[in-house]
């Protein structure tokens, strides 16, 4: 086999993922190096899609051998130890100026170790998050890169090309130094649980307001014409009214309610906590994740505490401005979750930026995305997504329709965790004096705690409080 440096990058890894991945370069004129492991695998790509411009291998040398220097490696491979091994595996096949791309799944603390461990040796290991499922992998998927600026003047050519494209050009970008882009990538997939939640709740009111499956869809359609606009409204208005194959009625009633998860939403949930950012949506829909995986426990509860939902009355305008509010407050939470980590880690990432490469490719593409990315353009500081005029006045005209909604919900026991945690979220924000006064005081109490005084901020103060005169 010749190893003649001819390939533009390498893909090693040739799951679904890695192997459209690289289909996808090389539709674009690239001549791709590809790996796998397990001989077989290899074998059956080149079968099916060999031609002069993949180089097929199973051997890392002849790969190394085979990519024009300075090298670009992309890695599709299991996150976790499999990285690890491939990575240790190829560093000492790497030279000055190679690039390694970790394009999996991976927690953005493992990017961070792999980083440092290259440090020294001239190679830049980049954590990549890549979304878009396995045909956005094919047809170009949103591509998140972290690592050093040079890197990603190295990779922009491949990455650009290969990318989706919405009207403001192609949907990657540099998201930050370090561990950036797959911290980025997780935070896209903590919205995308909020997402995915809401609807699911919105879709249950639907069925409890007495709307059959054919009217879900047309409701679902109408909003899908509007501001909600999305790829998961689209693909749920084609879910709720789908025939069972194996029966007369839709599909969806008969799928067992339990939600799997991949990690990456609580490792969205986990990381808020540490950064102090209340995550309130986000979490709600990985509680609810959890919750759902519980069916026995929920069985044998339904059995005991009585279950089952009671009918309620609510608007078509209603619903909409609630599930439209409730999805602003998940992006907003998620991106001032990207700032904090930003300022914390250093990632120096621009918020306007990664909103843009979100308009197409992703799971949580969306046409709202447009004024996220202008809110951020015409304030790179916001603070809070929710704070911008446009957004603050739909959210103020929403909100009578939003308790409506979730006041109907809760009276006919209809579980709407995500929503109603949303709206808990937004009047707390917005509430310039809260309870916290009374919880440090109960800490002062019982622990000594101490708490500060509005009349003087900056002295920490303790009281007995048993000796205090009652009013």
């Amino acid at each position: 086999m010749s190893t003649e440096a001819t390939a533009d990058l390498a893909v090693l890894g040739l799951g679904v993922m890695g192997a459209n991945l690289a289909r996808n370069f090389h539709s674009r004129g690239w001549t791709v190096g590809v790996y796998n492991r397990s001989r077989p695998k290899l074998d059956e790509f080149m079968t099916e899609h060999g031609d002069p411009k993949f180089v097929g291998t199973d051997d890392l040398q002849q790969l190394v051998a085979s990519v024009k220097r300075p090298r670009r490696l992309v890695l599709m491979v299991t996150a976790g130890r499999a990285v690890d091994a491939l990575l240790e595996s190829l560093l000492p096949l790497l030279e000055d100026g190679d690039v390694v791309v970790d394009g999996g799944n991976s927690h953005f603390p493992d990017t961070d170790r792999r980083v440092e461990a290259v440090e020294g040796t001239g190679v830049t290991f980049v954590g990549m998050g890549v979304s878009g499922g396995e045909e956005g992998a094919l047809k170009g998927p949103s591509m998140m890169p972290g690592g050093t600026r040079e890197s990603w003047e190295r990779l922009r050519p491949l990455l650009e090309s290969a990318a989706a494209v919405s009207d403001s050009g192609p949907c990657v970008t540099w998201c930050g130094n370090g561990s950036a882009g797959h911290y980025v990538k997780m935070v896209h997939n903590g919205i995308e649980y909020g997402d995915m939640q809401l609807i699911a709740e919105t879709w249950a009111i639907l069925k409890a307001a007495g709307r059959s499956p054919t009217q879900i869809r047309e409701v679902f359609e109408r909003w899908n014409a509007g501001r909600l606009s999305s790829f998961l409204i689209e693909i749920t208005s084609h879910i709720v009214a789908a025939r069972d194959p194996e029966g007369d009625g839709p599909i969806v009633d008969q799928i067992l309610d339990v939600a799997g998860q991949k990690g990456t939403g609580r490792w969205t949930s986990v990381s808020a906590i540490t950064q102090g950012v209340p995550l309130s949506t986000v979490t709600a829909a990985v509680d609810a994740r959890a919750l759902s995986a519980q069916k026995a426990l929920r069985v044998r509860a339904e059995s005991v505490l009585g279950g089952g939902t009671g009918a309620l009355d609510v608007s078509e305008a209603d619903l909409e401005s609630a599930l439209y509010a409730a999805k602003l407050m998940s992006y907003t939470q998620g991106f001032q979750l990207l700032r904090s980590a930003s300022d914390e880690k250093g990632y120096e990432s621009d918020l306007a930026a990664i909103s843009r490469i979100w308009k197409a490719g992703c799971i949580i593409r969306a046409s709202f995305l447009d004024r996220v990315y202008d809110a951020f353009q015409r304030d790179p500081s916001l603070p809070l997504l929710a704070l911008d005029p446009t957004f603050a006045a739909e959210l103020k005209a929403a909100l009578p329709g939003w308790r409506r909604v979730v006041a109907a919900s809760v009276a006919a026991g209809i579980p709407i965790p995500a929503m109603s945690a949303s709206l808990a979220w937004f009047d707390s924000i917005r509430l310039g004096r809260g309870t916290a006064c009374v919880i440090q005081a109960q800490r002062d109490y019982f622990g000594a705690h101490t708490y500060k005084r509005l009349d003087a901020p900056d002295v920490s103060v303790h009281t007995e409080w048993a000796e205090l005169e009652q009013l």
